[in-house]
Formats: structure tokens, C-alpha cells, sequence
């Protein structure tokens, strides 16, 4: 399959258009431009949908990325000589997708239809300009066991010939999805506890149980696993809960506590069954990030010099573990 061998694997960025800087526009292409310099072989470029409440069945495409700004994208992308996955994202505020559950079959069938009606027109701009990869979705916990899943797969694979994954949040829901026989690669985000910011002890063993699973995964269900998301803000505290955001909490930038956990990710996901890893996050502002910067982003900060070191030739391995 597309992503199976090593020098096409799926290794880079999540990246996420910034206010002022639309994907087309020069600073979005230096900021693209910086990620190649750096390593990634890959990027993913994530267009939203939307819905109101985690109860809604009224999921729509967001107006944060319009077809033309895809189509850009995913070709400035791809001059670089980058991979690109579409990789789309259901936007709930004041929640996650995660979070999103229906109160009756009703709903569910309402909700799965306008998903699809969403998601078709992102999957048919994704097959026109020939973006390697695309997730059907991210992160949708509580959808993962319904049947309809067969029905968006399908819709997807009837307009798109590239490699197709849905990215399941942890090992826990991965383990429990049931449809990754109609799939090319098995997704998951990995966002899991890894205790305090000093106890490296601790959060290794946690990767190493993780990492231990996902092979595993991979056994049982013949697949290469591609992880789409690893990160954590540049902040104190953040190694405990690595999915909480700035805006819910406020805490001074460490940029290198991000950039330690980042190296420990990396050397426990270096397994044959993971084709791919995926750093969230990358901004499309070039000037994004810095020692000051507390969020997610690595543009910057010194996480992208342990990015550099296992993504290039350009230092030793052996020094992201001191």
C-alpha cells in the first residue's frame, strides 16, 4: 500500500491555518517551506466541519476552508516534494468530537447522512489533487461502533483511490473499532496522561505500554498503524493532561519539557508496524511559536531541532535522549 515502506512513510505535521494566513498565500507557503527544512516528509492539512452541540445532527462544512483553499494546500504542499493527507476535523464548541452522541436512531441516521453529505465534497477535492492520504474521521469516540461507518467508507472509497484511515482518539477506541478491514491503515491519536513534568520514568512506561498495544493492533488486523497526532503545549504542567489547551489553562511556556516528551514519543513509536507520526501541531503563520509561546505549536521552540534530529542526518539520535 501507499504508506508501506520507510522512505514514504507518513512522518510530519499537523497543520492548521492562522488567522491572516489562508493556505495560498505567501506566508502559508514559507510556513510550509519551514516544515519541509526541517524534515517532515508529510503534512496534514485539516479542513473543519461544524455542529452546534455534541447532540446536533446538523453537521456542516465550516467556512474556514473553502475548496479553493484546499486545492491550494494541498498543490503548494505538494511542490515541496510533501505528502499530503486531508485529514478533516468536526468542530464542537465548547466540547470535542468526542463528546458527540445522538439521543435517538432518528438523529443518529440524520446525523451520519449530513457527515457524509460534509464529507464527500472535501473527499472529491482530496482525489482531484491527488492528495496521498485521507482520513474519513478524527477522533469521533462515541460514532466509532455504529454500522453507518460502512456507508461513509464506502462513499469515500467510490470518489478516492489513495490511502484511506479514520484516526481513532487512544489505544482504547482503536482496539474497539470494528471497521478497519474496509481501510488501508489504522489511525490513532495519542493523547494519554504522562504524569509529572519530571517523571520521565513514568511517562516511558506509558509510551512502551502504548507503543506495545499498537503492534499488537497492527497483528490483529493486518494493517500498518499511522499515528495522527502526538503533542502537548510548550507549558508547565502539560506532561499530565497533553490534550488541554491554552485557553484552559494558563501556565508558563517550557519549551524544552516539549520538547523532551516529543523525543520520548518518537523513540517509543520506532517500531516496523508504525508507518507514520504525525507532530501536532504547525501553524501556517512562519512566524508562529518562539521560546515565549505556550501552546501547541513547535515552530521555533526547540522541539523542532529534536524533530530535525530524527527526521534528517542532520545530528546524531542519541542526542534527543539527553
Amino acid at each position: 500500500m501507499p504508506v508501506s515502506s520507510r522512505a514514504n512513510r507518513l512522518d510530519g505535521l499537523n497543520v492548521v491555518v492562522a488567522a491572516g494566513h489562508p493556505f495560498g498565500s505567501a506566508g502559508a507557503r514559507r510556513a510550509l517551506a519551514q516544515a519541509k527544512r526541517i524534515g517532515a516528509r508529510a503534512i496534514a492539512v485539516i479542513p473543519f466541519l461544524w455542529q452546534g452541540s455534541p447532540t446536533s445532527a446538523d453537521i456542516t462544512r465550516g467556512s474556514d476552508m473553502p475548496d479553493a483553499e484546499l486545492r491550494a494546500a494541498i498543490r503548494d504542499a505538494r511542490a515541496l516534494g510533501l505528502t499530503v493527507m486531508v485529514k478533516p476535523h468536526v468542530w464542537v464548541p465548547q466540547s470535542w468530537a468526542g463528546a458527540i452522541a445522538m439521543r435517538s436512531e432518528e438523529d443518529w441516521l440524520r446525523w451520519f447522512a449530513n457527515y457524509r453529505a460534509a464529507l464527500v465534497p472535501i473527499v472529491r477535492v482530496a482525489a482531484e489533487e491527488h492528495a496521498e492520504a485521507l482520513a474519513v474521521g478524527t477522533e469521533l469516540v462515541l460514532t466509532s461502533r455504529r454500522p453507518e461507518w460502512l456507508d461513509v467508507i464506502a462513499a469515500a472509497r467510490a470518489a478516492y483511490a489513495g490511502t484511506l484511515v479514520y484516526f481513532a482518539h487512544n489505544t482504547d477506541e482503536a482496539e474497539a473499532v470494528a471497521f478497519w478491514g474496509r481501510l488501508d491503515a489504522v489511525g490513532v491519536t495519542l493523547y494519554p496522561s504522562l504524569g509529572a513534568d519530571q517523571d520521565r520514568a513514568f511517562r516511558r512506561s506509558v509510551m512502551r505500554e502504548i507503543a506495545d498495544r499498537l503492534d499488537a493492533l497492527a497483528a490483529r488486523t493486518d494493517k500498518p498503524i499511522l499515528v495522527g497526532e502526538i503533542g502537548l503545549r510548550s507549558a508547565q504542567g502539560a506532561a499530565a493532561k497533553p490534550w488541554e489547551s491554552a485557553e484552559e489553562r494558563a501556565a508558563p511556556a517550557d519549551p524544552r519539557l516539549q520538547a523532551k516528551v516529543l523525543a520520548d514519543w518518537l523513540g517509543a513509536l520506532d517500531r516496523p508496524a508504525i508507518h507514520g507520526v504525525l507532530i501536532w501541531r504547525w501553524l501556517t503563520d512562519p512566524a508562529a511559536g518562539g521560546p515565549q509561546d505556550s501552546d501547541f505549536t513547535v515552530q521555533h521552540k526547540p522541539a523542532e531541532g529534536v524533530l530535525m534530529c530524527f527526521w534528517t542526518t542532520a545530528c546524531a539520535r542519541t542526542r534527543t535522549n539527553e
